[in-house]
């Protein structure tokens, strides 16, 4: 049984006070109100991490390690979305030269057609040909030009083994995002989560472009006749130390692989910082048990280093762990030696002895040389020097095409398989898959706990203040105000806000009572008094606040569309009840971000409610995934939902003339 503190009894003076105490009070089982997304996220998490580390135990043999392997890159692939055709690479170089250590190529090729990679390709001077490493950046401004990666590479060449340090989309000159002055808009990890909004709801996601980009510079490597195109790694810190993890557990061809200052475990990420930007999400994997170790494990017994830093913001401990436990994967394949660990004490960063030592482990498994490697003082590029384009981005070439445009063209390729489920589902065949991608569960909203936990009265009105529990871990905390003059229907009203947009003086509540309406107000999760902490970032006004809650329910494969939604048919339930108590209807009002979990439980559950308004929310998924400022539409996406559905599909299935859409339209920033 939850534990809910509350302070709210007394008199009212008007509707504006109707709220007028925090119900939740001093929270939830002694714990702040603000935390129980992250608390209930949490205790979901562990079970998972549990039941995976169980799991772990039984991969004893090689075969059933490679069982495990296939089975993990099959879900890893499928959560991507696949990948596309390769294409022409239409490869060029616009620039070359050298420094008293190396020489170097300025790159440029298409990794999709129209979608450029700009990248430095760092030379032996000793005679080819050489092997070849790929090196993806961290989330630096400017990408390439960062002064580690360039380092990182610099060192590599100078040590008979080629280097290609590509930017990322969103990082050097491959911003999606420009000012009208061609400089970019906003910074990396922001661009890559606006980017993740059109990509999840077409059921891809901001890394599975990354990650092409990556194999694509490995077949741009082994298509040159200077690089061995056997002898592959990739390595790259932060950001780059993500897409390292990703690439060496997806492409074969990778040979040896050192990812840094990325690898932990989510048990130490989500209780410490929580989830991070998009690319750093696969859609369900917690619940599945991909944890960070199984990037190791899915290409074991192929050389691997864990380069780490003491001082982290990921989790010292955690890297400890997968480290740990790739080794003993490795043993138990015969090959503890292929799997290591630099730790080096210090914050965040590709710093010299983590450089070196990913250069020492290319060495040995790509040269086949076991040797010490210090790296010199190298004379770096300018960010001007390492340009590899006219003006400093791609996007001011000819017919240059971004993820925003992919992001388009793969909503409009889906519009055919959308159409074709539909005409091909009946009613209850297309609820049934809506419930599938949203988790909704039927039966959870039958018989919602709910909880009298005060009143007041005063001004022709009565209060009665409410928690309503639709599951465990849960508080809604409502208010439901009734006139004396109740002529009307029970109405649920619902705002992105929470029930103080509602019942406040600029709410809709006055005219619904004066109207002769009873009103339920009640805080969705993540709304109101249950809104998580600010995050630092700044993110507010473009993708809202609650990012990391979206991320962490996305690790779980949840979304917050589906549990509002609920949350919407669990105080319906209960609302409805009490309506045909008394031989009354229930309406359903939401506005803003609410309408989206609203047209949900709507559609699922059409006989709870007489009618359905929604006012100013969105007219459909598909105009947000080709709207490239479309904001705060994260909340609300529904990972692969344009695969199968949009929201006009939903509308559908609501009975004739009881829905009410106002002022549909996509919010601009």
């Amino acid at each position: 049984m939850m534990t809910v503190f509350i302070l709210a009894v007394g008199v009212i003076a008007s509707t504006s006070d109707a709220y007028n105490a925090p119900l939740l009070g001093d929270g939830i089982d002694g714990n702040p109100a603000t935390e129980m997304m992250n608390r209930y996220f949490l205790e979901q998490a562990a079970a998972f991490h549990a039941a995976r580390a169980e799991r772990y135990e039984t991969l004893k043999t090689p075969e059933n390690i490679a069982a495990y392997q296939k089975m993990m890159t099959a879900f890893f692939l499928k959560r991507l979305g696949g990948f596309p055709d390769r294409t022409p690479l239409n490869a060029r170089t616009v620039d070359s030269g050298e420094r008293e250590h190396f020489r170097f190529e300025k790159v440029l090729f298409e990794s999709r057609p129209g979608h450029y990679v700009t990248g430095l390709l760092y030379l032996p001077k000793t005679p080819g040909p050489w092997p070849g490493v790929i090196v993806p950046c961290g989330h630096s401004a400017n990408g390439k030009a960062n002064d580690g990666y360039q380092r990182a590479s610099m060192l590599l060449a100078t040590n008979g083994i080629a280097a290609f340090c590509y930017d990322p989309i969103g990082q050097g000159e491959r911003y999606a995002y420009l000012k009208a002055d061609g400089t970019p808009e906003f910074g990396a990890t922001l661009e890559h989560t606006l980017l993740g909004v059109g990509a999840i709801l077409t059921g891809t996601n901001t890394a599975a472009y990354r990650i092409w980009d990556g194999m694509r510079a490995i077949d741009y490597l082994q298509g040159r006749d200077d690089i061995i195109a056997d002898r592959i790694g990739c390595t790259g810190n932060s950001g780059g130390g993500t897409l390292t993890s990703y690439l060496m557990a997806l492409d074969e061809r990778i040979v040896c692989a050192a990812p840094s200052c990325y690898l932990t475990s989510f048990d130490r990420l989500l209780n410490t910082i929580g989830a991070q930007d998009a690319e750093q999400n696969i859609f369900g994997q917690v619940a599945f048990g991909m944890d960070h170790a199984d990037y190791i494990h899915q290409r074991a017994p192929k050389p691997t280093l864990m380069c780490a830093a003491t001082q982290d913001f990921f989790d010292i401990t955690g890297t400890w762990n997968t480290f740990r436990e790739a080794k003993r994967l490795f043993a138990r394949l015969g090959f503890a030696e292929r799997v290591d660990i630099i730790e080096h004490d210090d914050k965040h960063g590709f710093a010299q002895p983590l450089r070196e030592g990913a250069a020492r482990w290319m060495s040995r498994w790509l040269l086949e040389q076991d040797r010490v490697i210090t790296e010199p003082n190298f004379d770096v590029f300018s960010d001007e020097e390492a340009l590899c384009t006219p003006d400093g981005q791609v996007m001011l070439l000819e017919n240059a095409v971004s993820v925003l445009d992919l992001n388009a063209m793969r909503a409009q390729s889906l519009r055919g398989k959308r159409a074709a489920f539909r005409r091909g589902a009946d009613d209850d065949a297309f609820r049934d898959k809506v419930r599938e991608l949203i988790a909704f569960d039927m039966a959870r909203d039958a018989k919602p706990e709910v909880t009298t936990v005060g009143g007041a009265t005063g001004d022709g009105r009565h209060v009665k203040y409410l928690v309503i529990i639709p599951e465990s871990g849960i508080a809604l905390p409502a208010a439901l105000i009734t006139p004396d003059a109740f002529t009307g229907d029970f109405v649920l009203a619902l705002h992105e806000a929470g029930k103080d947009a509602v019942v406040g003086d600029d709410g809709m509540a006055e005219a619904l009572l004066e109207a002769g309406h009873a009103v339920l107000a009640i805080d969705l999760r993540g709304t109101g008094e249950t809104q998580g902490a600010q995050n630092p970032k700044g993110w507010r006004d473009y993708i809202g606040s609650n990012w990391q809650d979206f991320f962490f329910a996305y690790l779980l494969g949840k979304s917050f569309v589906g549990m509002r939604a609920q949350d919407i048919a669990a105080a319906a339930s209960y609302l409805h009840d009490q309506a045909a108590a008394c031989g009354k209807s229930l309406r359903l009002i939401a506005v803003g971000g609410a309408t989206v979990p609203a047209l949900h439980a709507a559609a699922l559950r059409p006989e709870l409610f007489s009618h359905v308004s929604l006012r100013d929310g969105i007219p459909g998924w598909d105009e947000v995934a080709r709207t490239p400022r479309a904001k705060q539409q994260l909340i609300n996406v529904v990972h692969d939902a344009l695969s199968w559905y949009d929201l006009p599909d939903l509308a559908a299935l609501l009975p004739e003339n009881t829905l009410e859409i106002i002022n549909p339209h996509i919010p601009a920033f």
